[in-house]
């Protein structure tokens, strides 16, 4: 599954510089260069969470220190990356899936924003990589096994 390995190289998160643009051009939703309020309301309605309390999103613009152009969100990325955990940051991400905590998402629901969101995966791809996800008895997935395995192979541990 080549979009979940991880680089192990010493000196960082050069294998992010590709998804970067990637991501600032997702939030970006009115497309005018600047990321604004009415943005990340919009890209978080995208996932799934629609009612963001106004100071949430004031705080994340505030860390811009005046408006998020590209230059300032690739610094901004770059302090939140530094010294960041990856395991962390992708269980981070997983938890965004699961409001109630229990360390699950629903598969079908993620599936579709496999499908449809961002960079799209084919249905292919999701397929192989289901094959390897952690399942509970219920279909929902493990994101925390999952995220070992992205992390440090599908090796078990003896």
């Amino acid at each position: 599954m080549p979009r979940y390995r991880s680089s192990k190289k010493a000196g960082g998160c050069s294998h992010l510089k590709a998804p970067i643009p990637q991501a600032f051009s997702c939030i970006d939703q009115n497309r005018d260069g600047i990321i604004c309020k009415a943005d990340l309301r919009e890209t978080y309605s995208q996932l799934g969470k629609v009612s963001v309390p106004e100071e949430e999103l004031d705080a994340m613009l505030q860390e811009g220190k005046g408006p998020i152009n590209f230059t300032v969100f690739l610094t901004l990325f770059g302090e939140k990356l530094n010294g960041t955990d990856p395991e962390e940051a992708i269980l981070s991400a997983f938890r965004m899936f699961d409001p109630s905590g229990k360390g699950v998402v629903n598969k079908d629901e993620f599936k579709q924003l496999l499908l449809t969101q961002a960079d799209k995966f084919s249905p292919a791809e999701v397929e192989q990589m289901f094959a390897l996800t952690p399942m509970d008895l219920a279909g929902n997935i493990d994101y925390k096994s999952l995220c070992y395995i992205i992390t440090h192979g599908d090796e078990k541990e003896e």
